[in-house]
Formats: C-alpha cells, structure tokens, sequence
C-alpha cells in the first residue's frame, strides 16, 4: 500500500512545512552550537531534535504545538548547559569530556589508547588522513572531545596547543 488516504498525506506536507520553519526558528534562537556536535553531549541534543522532526511529521497523535514546544525545550536545555559549563567548571567536567593524547613525538601513548578504545590503526588513519606518511613527522595525535581526531606535525617550534589535553 502506498497511503492511508490524502488526509495524511496532506497532513505531513503541511506539518511538514510547519515544522521545518519551526526547526529553523528555534536553531537561529539556539545560536550556532545547536548543530555544532562539539562533544557527546551536542550529538545527542542534534540527534534528539532530528528524532522529534520525524515524530512530529509521521505520527498523528503528537500535535505541531507539542512538536516545538519539544523543539524549544531541546535547544534551551543545551543552551543552559552550555552557559553552566561555562560557568562552572566542575558542572563542565562532568558534562564534557577531556581531550586525550593518543601518540606524541611518533610514539602512540598506549595506556590512553586502551582507555579511549581506539586501534593504532585508527590513530595511523587519522595521520594519513592528514597528508602524513610517516609516523616520526608528528608531533601528538589527540583524540578531540567531539570524537574526531586532530594531527599535530613536528616543528622547531613547541606547541601551544596541547595545554588542555590529557596525557
């Protein structure tokens, strides 16, 4: 079967309308982080409004305004948290998590890459990812609190931007 009948279909193409112009109002109130996915926590905010965007769309006992009412409540959830991590240290470490160092100078920090469950493969991926062939020529590989991965080559220079990582 294709459909119901064109009520409902009818029904989602004006829901659908509806929604998405709610959706966008509500990510311009949020502001750019809404859709940032900085840490886990992002993510899962990003995920839950794309879920709620579905469930407002295809299921007919959820009327519009409970849809953006969820919509809404979403994105102030995240933006109080984020103003609290801000805020509050000890709120922003136990919402966030901390970068980590996964190799340093050429050599892979083991004991971190057990505990973040990452492969050597992984990290090799991530330096060739980075247009490097050899091991030797970077300086860390870190393992950034979104989960993506960051390459840092050797320099004469030390490097300043490993102050917050954890070893």
């Amino acid at each position: 079967m294709l459909f119901d009948n064109y009520h409902g279909l009818l029904r989602v193409a004006v829901i659908s309308v509806m929604a998405y112009a709610a959706l966008v109002f509500v990510l311009r109130f949020a502001g750019k982080r809404a859709l940032a996915k900085l840490n886990a926590y992002d993510l899962v905010v990003t995920i839950a409004l794309g879920s709620t965007l579905a469930t407002v769309l295809l299921t007919r006992n959820v009327a519009f305004a409970e849809g953006f009412l969820a919509f809404f409540m979403l994105a102030l959830l995240q933006w109080c948290v984020a103003r609290l991590s801000i805020a509050s240290p000890r709120f922003r470490s136990l919402i966030r998590s901390q970068p980590r160092l996964l190799l340093s100078d050429g050599q892979y920090q083991h004991d971190a890459m057990v505990d973040e469950r990452v492969t050597a493969s992984e990290v090799d991926a991530a330096i060739r990812k980075a247009g490097v062939g050899r091991r030797e020529r970077i300086a860390a590989v870190v393992l950034e609190t979104d989960g993506s991965m960051s390459v840092i080559e050797k320099d004469d220079k030390p490097s300043t931007v490993l102050g917050d990582v954890k070893r």
